[in-house]
């Protein structure tokens, strides 16, 4: 069994709509485009996540490749996802707040048959992390010191 690894983000709030997070000496910014109350100077949380599940699928997409041998030179990763923003904004609690679904389209120039496309699909739903949370329910604990 391999040791876990520990991964994590510190973050100060710079307006209601406005983050900075620091993850392993690196600085991003999270904002809201303006119709939610942010200044659109950066992605916000939800992109964030499509933007950290296509840098995932990358990952895995390209170690699976190199194990059954394919080249992925141009490989391109779109991800959409709708959301009801109506619970996030309190109006109504009937649907879940984040996504409902997600459609992941991956684009290559090199010519696979069904079954390589099948296997590729299958080992990156099977070995991607941020796949794992998305589709499974993931124990969050809050504390508030």
């Amino acid at each position: 069994m391999s040791k876990p690894i520990k991964f994590s983000v510190q973050s100060v709030s710079q307006t209601p709509a406005r983050t900075e997070v620091s993850i392993r000496g690196f600085r991003l910014i999270v904002d809201e485009p303006e119709a939610l109350g942010g200044t659109n100077r950066a992605p916000n949380p939800v992109e964030y996540i499509l933007a950290g599940y296509a840098g995932c699928i990358n990952v895995v997409a390209h170690l699976v490749a190199v194990e059954l041998q394919i080249d992925l030179p141009d490989l391109q990763i779109n991800i959409e996802g709708e959301l009801n923003p109506a619970r996030l904004l309190g109006s109504s609690f009937s649907q879940r707040a984040g996504y409902q679904s997600l459609h992941v389209e991956l684009k290559t120039s090199r010519l696979l048959d069904e079954h390589v496309k099948q296997k590729l699909i299958s080992e990156i739903e099977n070995r991607c992390p941020v796949y794992d949370n998305l589709a499974n329910p993931t124990r969050v604990k809050f504390s508030l010191n």
